[in-house]
């Protein structure tokens, strides 16, 4: 990336993620308790989800959930991660209201993936360039509760409350390489990243309800004099939205050289801080210092053994692993024709890339269904403030239509009315045969009527007819359009341009 220009000096950001991503589990980290990150659960009631291992009672012991580890190895897997044939469990402690043992269960010096490296686009343009970005690792622990600053309902408080149904959630922490230069790469990092792991179908991704977390490590270059100043690192917690991410990283880019023309601090040990973001200034705030490995007591959990991956384990999970979204946009180009663009956008969201795959398996070619889902489908899924996937109209509906059109029963216009008609909210089981019928959309071709039709259009545009027997085809837009007129646009064009021609060739 470039230098950026920030109070007359070059700078350069550099950013590492931190991502968290709540896995889908049925049951929790260390028991047997419901996971609030699985959809049968996310809107339990405050604190319904908890038993005595996740309020931390004394005499307790853990139980590792196999699910949410495999699940871990699937993702590393997907990410070219290196996964550990032996590693352990390690308990971080630290005190907070929302962690009742005081410690958290995670994963140290031996986490389950590392050292991967996956191929990113530099922005969600879909023709944009990608770029690798290192995994440094991808470890397992538990989530914590959830602290609230305000009532049920938004009724303002001066406390907090704790809710624990969070706490012991799977949480798989993935780590990259600073290797991002922009927002807009960390951006479409983020989206890259979640895209692959619903793909894998280890979380579903929701970010309004955290199931995943974003927390960049920002710091900037700066070229002054011919030298080069790093800045301290600081970390931004607890980012749930795109647009926080991206207004993040782009407020601290410039905050940071403009705390360093003041006081002249650079990276050093100890300097690591970390802020929150105040989503309705756009700023960031000090929250405290970094701590450092060593407060944090990290030892090995003695309640629990240790993984072993063996060969036979590895080979199976590596044969659950689904096509992956990079992987199907290249085959839609190479198999399907499609552009680098279209593949993408169609990719870039796992329910309309499997919504497009329906589709295809429906009947309909798979250029075309391109082309439906991306303009005909995509203009009325904006208007509705969501996705293509989440419109009420469905595969077998799209083939009806593109079958009606192929046999010129509906004009291309009457085709493009249809699709909106089946995706109007409660049109899901509509016949697209019956709604054409009903809303005066099948194109007549009947013999008799179109030659009732264009002698009446002759009759009215005499120099049009005569221009065509001298052979100016030009004119044959004019008779059509008059015939188009008289049949109330039912007329089909394609036979009506025929009759045209024969009547005025005898």
């Amino acid at each position: 990336m470039g230098a950026t220009v920030i109070a007359g000096l070059n700078t350069r950001v550099k950013v590492g993620m931190e991502i968290h991503v709540e896995l889908c589990t049925r049951t929790k980290m260390w028991t047997a308790a419901p996971n609030v990150a699985h959809p049968e659960y996310f809107d339990a009631e405050p604190n319904a989800l908890v038993d005595p291992i996740v309020i931390g009672m004394p005499g307790v012991l853990p139980m590792m959930n196999r699910d949410a580890v495999e699940m871990s190895i699937r993702v590393g897997l997907a990410l070219g991660c290196e996964i550990a044939r032996w590693c352990k469990w390690d308990r971080k402690s630290y005190y907070y209201p929302d962690l009742p043992k005081n410690y958290q269960i995670s994963q140290y010096d031996l986490p389950l993936c590392r050292a991967g490296c996956v191929e990113a686009p530099v922005s969600d343009e879909p023709s944009a360039e990608t770029k690798p970005i290192r995994i440094t690792r991808a470890h397992l622990e538990e989530d914590a509760g959830k602290l609230m600053h305000e009532a049920p309902g938004g009724r303002p408080i001066d406390y907090s409350i704790v809710d624990l149904n969070r706490a012991g959630t799977p949480l798989l922490e993935i780590v990259t390489e600073p290797d991002i230069e922009s927002a807009k790469q960390a951006v479409a990092f983020g989206k890259m990243l979640r895209n692959l792991c619903r793909f894998l179908g280890v979380t579903e991704g929701i970010m309004q309800q955290g199931h995943m977390r974003f927390e960049p490590n920002i710091n900037v270059i700066i070229e002054k004099d011919g030298e080069e100043y790093a800045t301290p690192i600081v970390e931004i917690k607890n980012l749930n939205s795109f647009k926080a991410v991206h207004g993040a990283i782009e407020h601290e880019h410039v905050r940071q050289v403009e705390q360093w023309l003041e006081d002249g601090k650079v990276l050093a040990s100890g300097s690591k801080s970390t802020r929150g973001w105040d989503d309705a200034r756009g700023i960031t705030f000090l929250q405290r210092e970094k701590e450092e490995a060593h407060d944090y007591r990290y030892f090995p959990d003695p309640d629990l053994i240790p993984v072993e991956v063996d060969e036979e384990w590895l080979d199976r999970l590596r044969a659950t692993i689904p096509e992956l979204p990079h992987q199907r946009a290249r085959r839609y180009v190479d198999d399907y024709g499609l552009d680098i663009k279209q593949a993408r956008r169609l990719t870039e969201e796992r329910d309309v890339c499997l919504f497009y795959e329906r589709v295809i398996e429906a009947g309909v070619e798979a250029k075309r269904a391109a082309t439906v889902l991306l303009n005909n489908l995509a203009k009325r899924a904006n208007e509705q403030g969501g996705l293509v996937s989440d419109l009420p109209i469905n595969a077998e509906q799209i083939a009806a239509i593109e079958k009606m059109l192929s046999a010129n029963a509906i004009s291309s216009n009457g085709a493009d009315e249809l699709y909106g008609l089946c995706c109007a909210p409660g049109s899901e089981s509509s016949d697209p045969c019956a709604l054409a019928e009903e809303h005066g959309l099948l194109q007549i071709s009947d013999e008799r009527r179109l030659g009732e039709w264009v002698d009446a259009a002759i009759a009215a545009e005499p120099k049009a007819a005569q221009d065509i027997r001298d052979g100016n085809m030009k004119a044959i837009g004019r008779l059509v359009g008059a015939v188009m007129k008289l049949s109330g646009g039912q007329a089909n064009p394609k036979a009506v341009q025929e009759k045209i021609r024969e009547k005025l060739s005898s």
